[in-house]
């Protein structure tokens, strides 16, 4: 199968489904300089979302450095380089869109998780004029090499985290002596990458973010490529899908008193936070965790305040119809829909400097509940060159590993494959309170 037909296979499977009107939250993420927060730059100005003194503000050597547009640290511009997520918005004739510029130093790669996790889509920049066997010829025979590590583990990382849409983007493809055989070669190997690593892709495109081709409108004749622009493929592209078909399931995360009632057919309290799973209305049947006592739910408001049903993705205030002792962090559950476990095994992001070895103690976050976790032992970890898992006594910064986690107090979990909100937590270091790992919950990996 050749990129072209790849491509335009994927992109009408994804569209084929979804919703494509709602904002797309989509990251650019890859290497270093593969050209990520110049993409962005070249999206706002084609989509004339920057005005004139702002294109004024970013000259360096009398020429326009679309970089600076997202690049707002002082040490980001000095530098060069991408540190902290920039976030931007912009919109077309068909859709609006919410951007997260990720660094692609290995050392921020905590920062590219974090936006990953909220994204839609997620497209990876593959720098051409850094694959020098992208022009190459060994024998008459192409030669497919490792790509850059840092594209295997954002690609990898954005394949863990549930991203629904993964673009590739070849860019610089402009200064490559034959810009059609680089990009044959260079979407071969992703496609090899891909398909071993178990990631679908929803599009290779060919792009010079510099020149703007292929980015917001395309360029003819170029690379043997005839599918959408990259803007065109990012209108097309469907948002994440809530978690609507779960069992109810609510964090608590602020709770609010009335000022005063006389009505005791409810209670006095509302508990605002947003609906992680499923619906909730009156009339329902709720748990709450870890109390595990019942009540029925006697109004729910929406986020104006306005009685009304709300679903997955949507803020929320709830009355119960009697006076329990609920606080924030608490979880509002389906009766008997789940069964809270002290132990469950899981992929985690390793993401702090300090190595992860088994018997240390963690704080785990899920939703707004704090518990401890112990690292019981450590399963194995990700070769992101081969693909394959390996024996591990320890997870180094930016690795990619099984592990078993052993909680002080139980929780309501779910296969993060499932759902997102029930099936992540974020672990943090008890001491330098830095967040250390993310954690995806595994399928059919959790005890009592």
């Amino acid at each position: 199968m050749n990129a072209t037909t790849f491509s335009e296979a994927s992109t009408i499977a994804q569209a084929a489904h979804g919703d494509t009107s709602t904002a797309l939250r989509f990251i650019t993420c890859g290497s270093v300089d593969d050209g990520k927060s110049t993409l962005i730059g070249r999206l706002l100005v084609d989509s004339k979302t920057v005005l004139q003194d702002q294109l004024a503000g970013v000259q360096r050597g009398g020429e326009t450095d679309l970089a600076l547009l997202t690049d707002g640290l002082s040490a980001e511009r000095e530098q060069g380089i991408t540190i902290d997520v920039a976030y931007r918005y912009f919109s077309t004739a068909k859709r609006k869109f919410i951007i997260g510029d990720a660094p692609g130093h290995e050392q921020y790669t905590r920062n590219m998780v974090t936006a990953a996790s909220a994204a839609d889509a997620a497209v990876v920049l593959v720098d051409a004029t850094k694959l020098p066997w992208a022009g190459e010829v060994a024998d008459g025979e192409i030669v497919v090499q490792d790509l850059l590590p840092q594209t295997r583990r954002h690609t990898l990382l954005c394949n863990l985290l549930r991203v629904q849409s993964i673009v590739f983007a070849v860019n610089k493809l402009d200064a490559m002596n034959d810009a059609e055989v680089a990009f044959e070669r260079i979407s071969t190997a992703l496609i090899a990458f891909a398909e071993a690593a178990g990631v679908q892709v929803a599009a290779i495109v060919p792009i010079s973010a510099l020149k703007g081709w292929n980015v917001a409108s395309r360029h003819a004749d170029w690379c043997n490529y005839e599918g959408p622009s990259l803007l065109e493929l990012l209108e097309q592209l469907p948002v994440t899908e809530k978690d609507e078909a779960v069992p109810f399931a609510f964090p608590v995360q602020w709770v609010e008193k009335f000022s005063s009632s006389a009505d005791t057919s409810q209670g006095r309290r509302v508990f605002w936070g947003r609906v992680a799973s499923g619906h909730i209305e009156p009339g329902q049947r709720v748990t709450v965790l870890p109390s595990k006592q019942t009540a029925t739910v006697a109004q729910v408001l929406n986020h104006v305040r306005q009685p009304h049903a709300v679903h997955a993705g949507h803020s929320a205030g709830i009355v119960l119809d009697r006076e329990l002792d609920v606080s924030r962090g608490d979880w509002l559950l389906e009766p008997e829909a789940f069964e809270p476990v002290r132990e469950i095994t899981a992929t985690i992001a390793w993401l702090d400097d300090e190595p992860l070895v088994a018997g240390r103690v963690y704080w785990a976050l899920q939703g707004h509940r704090w518990v401890k976790a112990k690292v019981a032992r450590i399963i194995d970890r990700v070769n992101i060159t081969t693909l394959g898992s390996e024996p591990a006594t320890q997870l180094e910064a930016n690795s990619i590993g099984d592990v078993v986690l052993s909680l002080q107090q139980p929780l309501a979990v779910l296969p993060f494959t499932r759902s997102r909100a029930l099936g992540s937590l974020v672990l943090v270091d008890t001491a330098t309170h830095k967040t250390s790992a993310a954690v995806l919950v595994q399928p059919s990996a959790t005890t009592n």
